[in-house]
Parts: structure tokens; C-alpha cells; sequence
């Protein structure tokens, strides 16, 4: 390898412990195919201003291909005396095409060099997320169309509260993966903005022309303040808090996954293709995949605290410090995908027991509020309507029973305003078909929107 292309005003060389403890290219070496379109764009831009030949910036781009292909193939070699990804494929471009390759890194540093790879390299994915974000919330809608019309408790401080559709709780996390796709996409429009040309902090001598990079590379936009340029990492700090969000629901999702599928619920059983067993215990089918993605929320929001804590205290402009934005960017980013996939698949093969779940509206006493509902519609007022039905709640708790195992007399003796249209009044299916307003769990307020959900997805559900 050749020497440091910095080291013109260097005396010594650089310990080898240094070395190995700056450099980075175990790490940024992944930005390859984007340092290299970075490259040939900007060598590009600088051919059409004069700065160099056209015949160079040529050579340029049929060098950078051939050390891209040497990547890709396996053949090159990689070595911590040259640091990161950028000074690698210049050196490596170098050996290729001999001293033109030194008049690649005019008009530009390291410091708006790798400020634009972690944009390109950023940009892509945040575009891969978007996109599995919008096949998982399909993969939800086709489950709650799946089980439409299941019914099942619906919950608060977990305990029985309600009976709600099955659809409608899934719908629920639908709206959730909604809102973090529309985290994305907003995140992506200060993360799609072309820092090339900011050089080291203070801008650049050479006649060159940003927004023809910009052109080049799909930028809409280019930054406007060289400082600001090179030392902003608020675009990964805002893909991680995105991310951090959409693992928060993932993690609450599998949550309750892991909870339906345990005996003392059964509401729920999920594909032994999704499942482990134990080393010991025969009997034993584990909800590792919700398990591990509970935990891995936990891995990304870690990333968003390592980031900010790196940044919180920085003056202008680059400092070294950033190299250390890459590993938790890499991971959060790897994490998010993997969870995004893994659900896609594990959904559709859950299998949702209709019959555990339909019984278990029917204890608890859910229907003690539309106890009082009716009472309420026949002119009580709902405070006194609501201490009736508790009065009839601890009359059947004393009992043993439910309310609908009351009889007419018992019930009765609550209030004269209670009719025997009471019992049809209470049963689960009356309660969640009663549930009509905007945004409730009737099944025709679930079905619009579900039909909605399909229409927002472009009419196609996976």
C-alpha cells in the first residue's frame, strides 16, 4: 500500500497502535458503492468546470468501476494503515491509473466526502425501511381480514375490559407501522440533501458546481452552510429516533404475542416454523421471535442514546468523534430490516384461536359498562348508572357468576328501569355491533377501515 495521503507534513509514522485504533474501515468499509458514485459524480463536476480533462475524469470512472468490481470479487485488500473506505479506494485507484488518481480528491475533504456516502448509503435504506414498512402494514391488514368477525377481550391495565374485534386490535398496530412510515418519508427529506462541495468546513477555491453533483446523484436539495454541512449527523439521529419509535411497537406487538400464545391465554398460536423448543423440557414451543425482537428494541434504542451522546457536546465543526456514527447507525439500520422481514413472515402464519378468545369476553364482567350504558339510554344519570352496575357486579362475584347468569328478578331488584331485553342487551355480539362511532370496533366501522387500510396501500393486500 502506499503511504498516508495526509502524511506530507508528518516527520514520524504513525504507531501501529494508532493505526489500528483510528482506523475505521472494518466499519465504513460498507460505503464502498457509495464513496465510488460520490467519486465518479464529483470527478465528473469537475471536468465540466475545467478543473480537470475530460480524459481524466474518463479514467477516473473506468478506475473506480474496476476497484469497485475488485470489492465485490472478493480481491481486495484491506489494510489499517490507510484508515476508512475513502483512502482505500483512492489508493487502490491509484495503483490502477497512476497519478490522475491524485487529482480526485481537488475541491473536497474526507469531511463533506463522508458526509455524503452516510447520506447516499442512508438514503437507500431509509427507502428499503419505507418499503417494508408499507408490505408489513399490508401483511396486517390481510390478517385482520383473515379473522374478521373473531372477538376477543379487549384490555386495560391488562385486565379484561371490553370485547373488541380481533381485527380491530390488529388494525390498531396498523395505524402504528402508519405513522412510522410517515416518520420515515418526512425523515427522508432531510436526509435526501447533498453535503458535497463543504470541503473541510470552509467551502472551496475551485470553480466547482454543487448542483450539478446534486443533478448527478438524485439530490433535491443542497446544504447551505459549509460548518453546518460537515459536522451535521441530525439526519441519523433522526432515522434512529424513527427507528427507535417503530421498534417501541414492534416491542409492545410482541409483547402481546407472547402473552396470547402462553397456555394461561391460548388466544393465539404461532407457526412451529417461528418457534424453538428447549434443550430439557420436551413439552416446551417458545415465542423466540417475539422475544428477541422485544429485546432488540432495546439494541436500537441504544443506538439513538449512543449517537446523541456523541454529538451533544461537539464544537464546530467535523471532529473526530463522528467516526464513531457509523456502528450504531449500521446496526440500528440492520436491526430495523431484520424485525421488518421477520414480521412480514411470521404474521400470516399465526393461527388465532376463534373459540378461547370469543369464551373469554364472556367472563370477567365486560359487559358491565353497557350495564350501565342502558341504564343511562332509559334517563338515569351514568354516575348513578354506574354505581348500579357495580352493585350488580359484587352481587354476582358473591354469587359466582356472571351477569347474564342473573336472573330477571335479580336483575330487577338493581333498578326498574332494567327490562328482559337486558340479556340480549349484554351479550358480546351486541356489545361490539353497539360500538359504531368513528374509529370503534363495530365490524362495520373495522371493515371501512380495513377497506380504507387497502385502498391507502395502493388496492393490493400480501
Amino acid at each position: 500500500m502506499s503511504a498516508k495521503l495526509w502524511a506530507g507534513r508528518f516527520s514520524m509514522g504513525t504507531d501501529k497502535a494508532v493505526e489500528a485504533f483510528t482506523s475505521s474501515i472494518l466499519v465504513d468499509k460498507r460505503l464502498y458503492a457509495h464513496d465510488i458514485q460520490g467519486s465518479i459524480a464529483h470527478s465528473k463536476m469537475m471536468a465540466k468546470q475545467g478543473i480537470i480533462e475530460e480524459e481524466e475524469a474518463e479514467l477516473m470512472e473506468k478506475g473506480l468501476l474496476e476497484v469497485k468490481a475488485d470489492i465485490e470479487n472478493g480481491s481486495f485488500v484491506y489494510d489499517d494503515a490507510l484508515e476508512d473506505i475513502h483512502m482505500h479506494i483512492e489508493s487502490a485507484l491509484t495503483e490502477k491509473i497512476g497519478d490522475t488518481a491524485r487529482k480526485l480528491h481537488t475541491g473536497r475533504s474526507r469531511n463533506d466526502q463522508v458526509a455524503l456516502d452516510t447520506r447516499l448509503y442512508l438514503r437507500d435504506e431509509t427507502r428499503v425501511v419505507i418499503d417494508g414498512l408499507k408490505t408489513l402494514r399490508g401483511v396486517i391488514v390481510a390478517l385482520a381480514e383473515k379473522q374478521f368477525g373473531v372477538v376477543m377481550p379487549g384490555y386495560t391495565h391488562l385486565q379484561r375490559a371490553q370485547p373488541v374485534l380481533f381485527s380491530h386490535h390488529m388494525m390498531a398496530y396498523y395505524e402504528m407501522f402508519s405513522r412510522d412510515q410517515e416518520r420515515f418519508e418526512d425523515a427522508l427529506t432531510r436526509i435526501n440533501v447533498m453535503p458535497l462541495g463543504a470541503a473541510a468546513l470552509a467551502g472551496t477555491t475551485y470553480p466547482i458546481d454543487r448542483h450539478y453533483v446534486a443533478e448527478l446523484l438524485d439530490f433535491p436539495k443542497v446544504s447551505a452552510n459549509s460548518m453546518d454541512t460537515v459536522a451535521d449527523r441530525d439526519f441519523i439521529m433522526e432515522f434512529l429516533s424513527a427507528a427507535s419509535i417503530a421498534m417501541v411497537h414492534f416491542s409492545r406487538f410482541s409483547e402481546e404475542l407472547i402473552l396470547w400464545s402462553a397456555s394461561e391465554y391460548h388466544f393465539i398460536e404461532i407457526s412451529d416454523a417461528f418457534t424453538t423448543g428447549s434443550s430439557i423440557m420436551p413439552q416446551k414451543k417458545n415465542p423466540d421471535i417475539p422475544e428477541l425482537v422485544r429485546g432488540k428494541a432495546g439494541r436500537v434504542i441504544g443506538s439513538l442514546m449512543a449517537i446523541i451522546t456523541q454529538v451533544k457536546g461537539l464544537p464546530m465543526a467535523y471532529n473526530r468523534d463522528l467516526q464513531e456514527d457509523k456502528p450504531p447507525l449500521f446496526d440500528g439500520v440492520d436491526t430495523l430490516k431484520a424485525v421488518i422481514d421477520i414480521y412480514i413472515r411470521m404474521l400470516p402464519n399465526i393461527k388465532v384461536m376463534a373459540d378461547v378468545t370469543r369464551l373469554s369476553t364472556e367472563t370477567g364482567f365486560l359487559n358491565a359498562t353497557d350495564l350501565a350504558d342502558y341504564l343511562a339510554t332509559k334517563g338515569m344519570p351514568f354516575r348513578e348508572a354506574h354505581s348500579v352496575a357495580g352493585k350488580a357486579v359484587a352481587f354476582a362475584l358473591d354469587k359466582g357468576v356472571e351477569l347474564g347468569d342473573l336472573s330477571a328478578d335479580e336483575m330487577k331488584g338493581f333498578s326498574e328501569l332494567i327490562e328482559p331485553d337486558i340479556f340480549d342487551f349484554l351479550t358480546t355480539d351486541a356489545m361490539v355491533e353497539r360500538r359504531t362511532s368513528f374509529g370503534g370496533t363495530a365490524p362495520s366501522r373495522v371493515r371501512k377501515a380495513m377497506d380504507q387500510a387497502i385502498a391507502d396501500l395502493g388496492g393490493r393486500i400480501s
